[in-house]
């Protein structure tokens, strides 16, 4: 006999606009610094799951196992049903995740963890609700996972809002594993302040200590830090160091700003009436000396003493300070923080890593751009280059671009991919178009994009070499079989194009190149943050609907339905079989991930054993 779950009347799914007022309220609340009570009920909607189950349903690490077997494949309400009971008799455990490391570029290795399907679903039912509350209540220097901004965001903060005109030094803040020593009694303490549901913060606080399993599953405590990996982990950061965005904002700012406008050049409006007075005599000449040395002159004291400003800007534990002053008081700035840091938030920040750089001689990092104040007087008129001065510019660093490079390499050469040989010329087309497109995308906002041609030809030749040895041929027939001259979005351009003829229907086309390398102020950066509010308030996907309509789609059972999951579409494609059973043919033609099956369907599809018919 099957047990009977109770769940509170507001728990219905069928009050969608109430469900949609929810994450409203809070957000206004949140808006206007008001605290939270009995937030922790409404952890007993299981519309609030359902949203959360299809913002996370696609990513990569749905299908990928923490400290047990469950995953999103299987998901049902039952499992949502079966959370939420245990919420409400306070009876859920976090389980420990399972850590595993992944490569830095510095060859370090970073720690991941990765949690069980239910505390995913639950963590991001806990991160709709915290960030609709706390995202109107951070700074607005803070970009690193947030909704409306990110990567794309700060960058224009840089470059096009006008603000980091005329820096001088440039302080670039790195904090020794800011994720692994995150205080949770200082975190908890910041929470209590907002939050006043200790049924809510105590589910948080055991999250924290829920501990990880690694060395042949040997179970360790987390006595302090957020776990890089849990979806939570972003959100608790940043209410982490609002702390230091507030300091920065409210004390350091006010501290070090000076002036309303730089003191004028005490030489350079004499020699304008100079060139006044010998232009009135036709001493041409004369002006046309006068003018070279106002070419190499600043109009204004670029150092003047009495004139001080300071801009701050983050993403996650990534921040930069832009400041317009002296160098001893630069260093004043990094050793207060420092301070703040340590005191305040017990966290190290890095003495080796932290960097006070000259903006016009050398150049920052910031989100893997190189960062300096631009200048240039060799040039002068209505379209001369001294208009650039004083602004902040971005660059491809150069040693991206070798790394970027050095994966298509062998002894200094480009070299064919081993790996890819086994796979058709249009998937090889395809993922290095991918990977030239994700790399040249990112770094369009740069004045020097033109330099990534010599990443484009790399890889060009690197993808000849890996087709002419698919194939037993020479580059150069590659090049003459598949280079064309075609129109793309950014003009006619040269591509290595593969195309694969399907009956009755539209061509298969795979291009290398295409993509225009110049500098694109606006190009779009695609960093992974979204607007869960927006997602929350829109209108409820098919995937809700096929799991609340709870019908098997493939033998019409109704009762006891899951949702089954494959990592990518394409792989059934891929599939030897002659004959694919019903449940692939059926994905294939519906070109979905999941597929909504019965208890009986899905054990036997698992099982190898689905023939078509299921029997109940």
């Amino acid at each position: 006999m099957k047990q009977v779950i109770k769940i509170p009347k507001f728990g219905g799914t069928r009050n969608a606009k109430r469900r949609k007022k929810i994450l409203s309220i809070i957000s206004v609340r949140g808006k206007n610094q008001k605290p939270l009570y009995r937030i922790y009920r409404l952890l007993f909607i299981p519309e609030l799951y359902l949203m959360a189950y299809q913002n996370i349903y696609a990513n990569k690490g749905a299908l990928t196992k923490g400290s047990n077997d469950e995953t999103a494949d299987g998901m049902s309400m039952q499992k949502i049903y079966h959370i939420i009971e245990k919420l409400i008799t306070e009876t859920y455990r976090w389980t420990p995740v399972r850590r595993t490391y992944i490569k830095k570029r510095n060859g370090k290795q970073r720690p991941l963890g990765l949690p069980s399907w239910s505390d995913k679903l639950l963590q991001e039912v806990l991160r709709m609700l915290l960030e609709a509350y706390y995202d109107n209540q951070f700074s607005d220097n803070s970009h690193g996972f947030r909704k409306n901004k990110g990567c794309k965001t700060a960058l224009e903060t840089l470059t096009h809002k006008g603000g980091w005109i005329g820096i001088t030094y440039f302080i670039e803040g790195d904090i020794s594993n800011c994720f692994g020593s995150i205080d949770h009694q200082i975190l908890m303490n910041l929470l209590k302040d907002k939050i006043a549901d200790n049924r809510f913060l105590r589910l948080i606080e055991n999250l924290l200590k829920s501990g990880y399993l690694e060395d042949g599953w040997k179970y360790n405590k987390t006595l302090s830090g957020c776990p890089q990996g849990n979806i939570l982990s972003p959100l608790l950061s940043n209410i982490y160091m609002d702390k230091l965005d507030q300091y920065v904002e409210n004390t350091l700012k006010p501290e070090y700003t000076q002036g309303h406008s730089r003191a004028k050049n005490k030489t350079y409006q004499p020699l304008i009436w100079q060139k006044t007075k010998h232009r009135r005599l036709n001493n041409w000449a004369k002006v046309k000396e006068i003018q070279k040395a106002l070419q190499k002159m600043p109009s204004i004291d670029t150092v003047d003493p009495n004139f001080n400003r300071l801009r701050y800007i983050r993403y996650c534990d990534d921040w930069l300070i832009g400041f317009t002053g002296s160098k001893k008081d630069a260093e004043k700035i990094k050793e207060k923080i420092a301070i703040y840091l340590q005191n305040e938030l017990k966290l190290q920040l890095s003495q080796e890593k932290t960097l006070i750089t000259n903006a016009r001689k050398e150049k920052a990092r910031f989100l893997g751009y190189d960062v300096h104040t631009l200048h240039d007087d060799s040039k002068h008129g209505k379209n001369g280059r001294r208009t650039i001065n004083g602004k902040t510019g971005l660059r491809v660093p150069k040693d991206r671009m070798q790394a970027k490079m050095q994966k298509y390499m062998a002894k200094g050469k480009p070299n064919h991919r081993a790996e890819l040989l086994a796979c058709s010329d249009y998937d090889i087309v395809n993922q290095y178009q991918s990977e030239f497109r994700g790399f040249v995308q990112y770094y369009r906002r740069a004045y020097n994009a033109s330099c990534m041609n010599t990443v484009k030809w790399v890889l060009e030749l690197s993808l000849a070499k890996t087709l002419a040895s698919k194939h037993k041929t020479t580059v150069s027939k590659v090049f003459g079989k598949y280079k064309v001259v075609t129109e793309t979005k950014d003009g006619i351009c040269k591509v290595l194009q593969v195309v694969v003829p399907r009956n009755g229907k539209e061509p298969l086309v795979a291009q290398f190149g295409g993509i225009k390398l110049s500098y694109d102020k606006d190009a779009d950066i695609i960093d992974g943050a979204t607007d869960v509010l927006g997602q929350f308030l829109c209108k409820r996907s098919q995937l809700i609907d096929r799991l609340l309509r709870n019908v098997c789609e493939l033998c019409g059972a109704i009762d006891d339905v899951e949702m089954h999951h494959v990592k990518k579409l394409r792989d059934l494609g891929r599939n030897d079989r002659r004959h694919k059973p019903k449940w692939m043919v059926r994905m294939i033609a519906l070109r979905r991930k999941t597929l909504a099956v019965c208890i009986n369907c899905h054990h036997a599809i698992h099982s190898g054993l689905y023939d078509g018919v299921c029997v109940h």
